[in-house]
């Protein structure tokens, strides 16, 4: 098993340890975010970055999937795990989980042209959640797909699939809530980097089947999750 020192690895090089630091670097990593669109079209790969936890959260296993972005058929996955390199900390979970995912990225042999990040993109109380951090320093294309609001509120969302609203935090639009299937709680979507707020329900839609998270995301949280492997 690989292990990544947080110290050493080089997107936290300057990083002094502390949780004053990191909100700090945080505040000038968001003002990095771009929020037009910026990637490939058409698309020709996306992928799917989900991170879990092992032996009561001493492993980080962070998994990615690459798709075709036409058929969805999966080209290729991997799986990375390292030792966890620092205990949760509200509002610094990308700290905790992105030396994983900058590994499992790295072990992708095709680099995708976009990529779906389970976790917040800029619906974060300093803009940059994990998909945004993701986004910033792999110069990738990135989106959040999140089960919970961190931050912001929004208007009743119709149960229609497919139906979204704005998420709002002090006064601007920082995501979507979408219903991506009937009688199921909605997603809460956010740019990460190089994607346009307008494009982020639609791109998201785009890749929903007949599950209510869109399949890059579905297939990375079932292999972080290991629950293919429960199941098998």
């Amino acid at each position: 098993m690989a292990t990544v020192p947080l110290a050493v690895h080089p997107a936290f090089a300057d990083w002094d340890g502390s949780i004053v630091h990191a909100r700090t670097m945080q505040a000038e990593l968001a003002k990095r975010v771009s929020l037009r669109d910026d990637f490939a079209k058409p698309l020709r790969t996306i992928a799917g970055f989900d991170v879990g936890f092992e032996e009561d959260g001493a492993i980080t296993r962070a998994a990615a999937v690459l798709l075709d972005a036409e058929t969805l058929q999966p080209l290729e996955s991997q799986v990375a795990r390292i030792d966890t390199v620092m205990p949760y900390v509200p509002g610094l979970l990308s700290f905790r989980e992105l030396p994983a995912l900058l590994q499992a990225l790295a072990m992708l042999g095709t680099t995708p042209d976009l990529v779906f990040v389970d976790g917040h993109g800029i619906a974060h109380p300093r803009r940059l959640g994990i998909a945004a951090h993701f986004g910033v320093v792999t110069g990738l294309p990135s989106i959040g797909v999140a089960k919970k609001v961190l931050v912001g509120t929004a208007a009743p969302l119709h149960e229609i699939r497919g139906a979204y609203v704005q998420l709002r935090h002090k006064g601007e639009q920082i995501g979507w809530l979408l219903r991506s299937k009937p009688k199921c709680n909605p997603l809460i979507l956010s740019p990460g980097h190089r994607v346009a707020m307008p494009s982020v329900a639609d791109l998201v839609m785009r890749y929903v089947t007949r599950y209510r998270l869109p399949e890059p995301t579905r297939l990375a949280d079932r292999l972080a999750s290991r629950r293919d492997e429960e199941q098998g």
